[in-house]
């Protein structure tokens, strides 16, 4: 069940679905029973809900004539829903090849050839590597599209948050 409720402190209206013991306003927060709230409809349907809502507050604005010509919610969303155009659609009707579109989308315009975050990156260095020292992370790291001053970064963060432990210079995942 929905209903279409007002705030008797500041005027608002709001649609609540359910039956709750209490109601709290969105705007202002005040807080009272559901069955002190004034209901301007109890309905099971949400759309209907939603139109009265909008009526109300279209008169309050003095635009309840030109709501008045508009559809339902319930037909305006069927009439996007209907209206919306793919993408392969737009980017032909905007003269472009969809086929280099898609293939510019698959090339990593930076060339690098990572895969994962900085911090994973490292945290693999660390897996694959048997305790390997700053210097072979970093290079491990770098192989990986990840710039030597963000290795060590990351892997001094790690270090301090106690995932990492370093021992002489070697380093080893926790």
């Amino acid at each position: 069940m929905y209903a279409v409720v007002g705030c008797s402190e500041c005027s608002n209206l709001w649609i609540i679905e359910g039956r709750s013991e209490t109601t709290q306003c969105p705007r202002c927060g005040s807080r009272r029973p559901y069955e002190r709230r004034k209901k301007f409809v109890e309905t099971d349907d949400a759309d209907h809900a939603r139109d009265v809502r909008a009526s109300m507050l279209a008169n309050r604005q003095g635009h309840g004539d030109a709501f008045a010509e508009l559809d339902s919610f319930g037909a305006l969303e069927d009439d996007v829903s209907d209206g919306v155009i793919d993408d392969d659609e737009y980017l032909e009707e905007s003269g472009l090849d969809v086929s280099e579109v898609d293939a510019a989308g698959d090339r990593d315009p930076r060339g690098s050839a990572r895969s994962g975050s900085k911090k994973e990156i490292v945290q693999e260095a660390l897996r694959e590597l048997e305790r390997p020292t700053e210097a072979e992370v970093v290079d491990y790291a770098g192989e990986r599209g990840v710039p030597a001053d963000d290795a060590r970064d990351g892997l001094e963060k790690l270090t301090r948050r106690g995932e990492v432990s370093e021992s002489r210079g070697r380093y080893r995942l926790l």
